[in-house]
């Protein structure tokens, strides 16, 4: 017979069993406070997820927290995971990173440094992901003292091995101009991936090294399954336009095309730049227009493309065309309509585009944006506006070098000699430019002919060490350059071809009425004309007549050129063209020139 239950009887859960269920719970409230915080990307989210958070009582834990301060970061509030890792009370490497990694994302790199100064006098270690983060915020700076010590901790926490630093570092010293460490560390690297490739390729091609650039891309493809994407493609079609290689940079666009990058917009954009500076516009809007939907990236390209060109008024309608799709114009973008006004001679245009920058766009100017109106003033003989522009610019001596220097380049010009002493003086006493504006100087001097300060200047060159940039100019036939120098027949391919040649034009173009040399002085970026050198041995003619003896008839002649073209070759390339039926382009320091039937693109304007 079965008992009846005592009513006063209690029956009790094991503690145990209390503490499991709780933990569960726990558990199971953490997890999703945690795949909440991974799913927010807006602000109401996020602080809705922090709230629950707090109310929850996990926000002490540290696991918890790192991933509320990536919802910030990831959200771009960098201000509010700041505020929320200064209240951490154990921070570890991932809160530090995270938060290092949310600064660089806003472009505030000085602020992650100072994050990771205050890791170093903490308990916490840094980790491979840490000094990635680190280093890129050095690149960022262009800080290449803060990232050799940076350096020399990677060494220290043995991390000299891992991918994602070493690429890192290389891209790091890129963009500090250091390439020899840059391949110091690619070549003590144990295994290189795509990014690595991809970093040493750019850090040439970003220090006017292509040529190298171009040979570790051949590299890469010799290896077994190497498969370039498209940052390393970009980056081979950037070198090709900095070198002028039409033919590599076909090359390179073939490869694009196989592999399906043609419509991504960086691409894209790169091709557009190097058909471009390849003398090329034509293509260059071919690849543009058969962008499904460009953003401000190429349209920006193909701006500055037609705007060094020449084609000021399809540059602007470019301009116009994205404005209409609401595509938002940057700064860079402001860079290029003003350069072309200025190489287009459209003053009001640009004076009203510079104008509108802050007021209609929030594009706010800089010392880029006042040096291309400097220029544009100048160009038009608006000398004393342009004087008092720059004068009212407060810049720090990098960044007003190019302003100045444009400035001395336009009063050599029009030969004003006070503006130009002026320009020279402020470009020497802060170590800008030093031969250019010495040797300006020395030109604007003899075109006012006051010979002694002439004597004077060049006096001071050799007292102080101080020499001109040698003229360069080079072609490409079949991917092989052919370089020349001013004034070397001697050992340049096929010198007495080429001087034969020369020697037929300078009579041909006699009989039309040239006469050479009496316009041999020249401005701030080109190779200074001494009167003992010969000006029909320039390096653009050089390179010209070997282009018209190597390269056939119908092929246009492409002609790169380090300084800027003077204006006795210029007026001989106008007349060679109408001599030889040929059209050829000249892409110097500064713009193309288009020779053809006796004229060129720049309308004599440049």
């Amino acid at each position: 017979m079965v008992k009846p239950l005592n009513q006063n009887l209690i029956f009790r859960v094991p503690s145990t069993c209390i503490s499991r269920q709780n933990k569960l719970s726990h558990f199971h409230t953490k997890t999703q406070l945690i795949q909440r915080l991974q799913d927010c990307n807006d602000i109401t989210s996020v602080s809705f997820s922090h709230t629950n958070v707090l109310k929850s009582g996990f926000l002490n834990d540290t696991f918890t927290t790192n991933h509320l301060i990536n919802s910030y970061v990831r959200i771009r509030r960098t201000n509010d995971a700041s505020q929320l890792f200064e209240e951490m009370r154990e921070p570890n490497v991932i809160s530090f990173t995270s938060l290092m990694a949310g600064f660089i994302k806003v472009g505030r790199p000085k602020s992650a440094l100072l994050i990771f100064c205050k890791m170093l006098e903490s308990w916490v270690l840094p980790n491979a992901f840490t000094f990635a983060t680190v280093v890129n915020a050095c690149s960022m700076l262009a800080d290449l003292r803060t990232g050799q010590k940076i350096h020399s901790h990677v060494e220290m926490f043995g991390v000299q091995c891992n991918l994602v630093v070493c690429s890192s570092l290389i891209d790091m010293y890129g963009k500090c101009n250091n390439v020899d460490d840059a391949r110091r560390v690619f070549d003590g690297m144990d295994y290189r991936n795509v990014v690595s490739w991809t970093s040493m390729i750019t850090a040439y091609g970003q220090n006017a090294l292509g040529e190298c650039a171009l040979q570790l891309f051949r590299e890469f493809n010799g290896l077994p399954l190497s498969s370039p994407n498209h940052f390393m493609l970009a980056s081979v079609i950037n070198a090709c336009a900095s070198l002028g290689r039409l033919v590599s940079g076909k090359v390179a666009h073939a490869a694009v095309i196989r592999r399906g990058h043609e419509s991504n917009d960086v691409v894209a954009s790169a091709l557009v730049d190097m058909y471009a500076k390849c003398g090329c516009i034509g293509y260059s809007d071919k690849v543009f227009r058969r962008i499904p939907d460009p953003s401000v990236i190429p349209y920006t390209s193909m701006i500055v493309g037609a705007a060094k060109y020449g084609l000021g008024k399809f540059s602007l309608d470019i301009f116009k065309e994205m404005l209409d799709r609401r595509i938002k114009p940057n700064d860079v973008t402001f860079v290029g309509v003003l350069h072309a006004c200025s190489h287009s001679g459209l003053v009001d245009d640009g004076l009203e585009y510079l104008h509108s920058m802050h007021k209609k766009h929030g594009v706010v100017p800089d010392t880029k944006h006042y040096t291309c109106v400097v220029d544009m003033l100048g160009r038009t003989g608006r000398l004393d506006e342009a004087h008092q522009l720059a004068k009212s610019i407060q810049v720090e001596p990098d960044q007003g070098a190019l302003l100045w220097g444009t400035l001395l380049s336009a009063s050599r010009l029009y030969g004003r000699v006070d503006i130009a002493v002026e320009a020279s003086k402020w470009l020497i006493e802060s170590n800008q430019q030093v031969a250019a504006a010495y040797v300006t100087m020395s030109n604007t001097y003899a075109m006012a002919g006051k010979w002694e300060n002439v004597h004077s200047i060049r006096y001071e060159m050799k007292h102080y060490g101080v020499y001109k940039e040698p003229g360069c100019s080079w072609v490409e036939i079949r991917d092989s350059a052919y370089v020349f120098y001013a004034g070397d027949v001697s050992l340049c391919a096929r010198g007495s071809e080429v001087a034969s040649l020369l020697r037929e034009l300078e009579r041909r173009m006699k009989e039309r009425g040239y006469v050479g040399g009496s316009r041999g002085l020249v401005s701030i970026d080109v190779e200074e004309e001494a009167k003992e050198e010969i000006v029909g041995l320039h390096s653009e003619r050089l390179a010209l007549a070997f282009g018209l003896i190597s390269i056939p008839k119908g092929v246009t002649i492409r002609v790169m050129k380090n300084l800027r073209m003077c204006r006795d070759c210029h007026e001989a390339f106008k007349l060679i063209s109408e001599i030889v039926e040929r059209d050829f382009v000249v892409r110097d320091v500064n713009r193309f020139h288009h020779f053809e039937n006796g004229s060129c693109t720049c309308r004599d304007f440049w």
